[in-house]
């Protein structure tokens, strides 16, 4: 089952407590996949929102894109602008 690193930035850092977190996931895995495995995380995992931005290799990826075999990637946290 291959690991996978995931960059965590400001309040998902905070939560997790940790600048990145890693998850076993299916060879096969998509970006749901990986969003249900950091909810099922026992830390930070209930601050996930409804459909938290994922990034893989700097581009916003879709629930049903692959993450495995990918350079990097990272949630992205909310932002407030104003």
């Amino acid at each position: 089952m291959p690991r996978l690193d995931v960059l965590l930035f400001a309040s998902y850092a905070e939560a997790f407590g940790a600048p990145t977190v890693t998850v076993d996931l299916a060879s096969d895995a998509t970006v749901a996949d990986l969003v249900d495995a950091l909810r099922a995380h026992p830390r930070g995992g209930a601050l996930l929102p409804a459909r938290p931005l994922v990034a893989v290799d700097r581009a916003y990826a879709a629930a049903g894109d692959p993450v495995i075999g990918r350079g990097e990637v990272a949630l992205i946290p909310p932002v407030a602008g104003g």
